[in-house]
């Protein structure tokens, strides 16, 4: 990861088995010390196999109890516990909604009492915001002003929906944030040059993303097309007011890098779940 270094860096954290749970993070978030931040690899779990080793989904076949042990080894590297995180509900929307201490646990010990939420904020300390992914794009927020974060899952879908604006609309109405105040970054998902789309797909994002088709779409010919989510989702960020110097944009494909990052591209489906998380100290 030494060429990724300006944008992310692999941080190893000592696990009290003498191992040792590598986790990417955001040196632009990072200067912000009343929040922790996150991305997984998949290195540092138990599980086996094409889940190997660090898988964060219970829905992929994996043994029950070797999620809770890759959740254990991770609460353990961010110093929180597993009671702590709060799931998303992935259905790739552009719903986002407000939790809080009493959703701790959340999807993890305990039923979610929501459905279609691909989006989390929150401005109060100890609650983990978690959300998933294998190609799809992460979306962190933090208002330093207001002392208050977002986290979002931003598939296709997502981000044709512009979930990263809802994000900010959110924390804009439930904390008074001002998206120039915001640090934001754009996690490790599936680049331009891995994701092939269909034709009816490419049209929603050239209809959505009007004059910024070339920046977006490459035609392949043939009914195909790549699509570029790191830049739609640049775009979706700056025009809802996020100043560029305070973007991170990530340069890590995890379908280019599918040994270090689960892919579904990848391996036609035959994968585990990476997750983004953060919270306020």
């Amino acid at each position: 990861m030494t060429d990724k270094q300006k944008v992310l860096e692999l941080v190893s954290y000592p696990l009290e088995n003498n191992e040792d749970l590598p986790l990417i993070e955001f040196p632009l978030l990072r200067q912000f010390d009343f929040v922790r931040h996150c991305f997984t690899t998949r290195m540092g779990g138990v599980s086996k196999e094409h889940l190997s080793s660090l898988n964060l989904s219970y829905n992929r076949g994996d043994d029950r109890e070797n999620v809770d042990e890759n959740y254990r080894r991770l609460a353990g590297a961010l110093d929180v516990t597993i009671s702590d995180f709060v799931f998303t509900d992935q259905t790739h929307t552009a719903n986002v909604i407000r939790v809080g201490r009493g959703d701790r646990g959340n999807g993890i010990v305990r039923e979610r009492p929501y459905t279609d939420v691909d989006g989390l904020v929150t401005n109060e300390t100890g609650v983990v915001l978690s959300a998933f992914f294998a190609d799809c794009v992460p979306l962190y927020f933090i208002d330093p002003v207001h002392k208050a974060i977002g986290l979002s899952h931003s598939g296709w879908r997502g981000t044709v929906k512009r979930i990263g604006a809802r994000t900010l609309d959110k924390m804009k109405a439930e904390f008074g944030t001002d998206p120039a105040d915001v640090y934001a970054a754009i996690g490790p998902s599936i680049c331009r040059n891995c994701y092939e789309v269909s034709s009816d797909v490419a049209e929603q994002f050239a209809d959505e993303f009007s004059g910024h088709r070339d920046e977006i779409i490459t035609d392949k010919g043939q009914g195909k097309y790549w699509l570029d989510l790191w830049s739609a989702n640049r775009i979706v960020l700056t025009e809802a007011g996020i100043v560029p110097e305070h973007l991170a944009i990530t340069d890590l494909c995890t379908c280019c890098n599918a040994k270090l990052l689960f892919s579904h591209r990848a391996t036609n489906g035959l994968r585990g779940n990476l997750g983004a998380f953060m919270y306020i100290k």
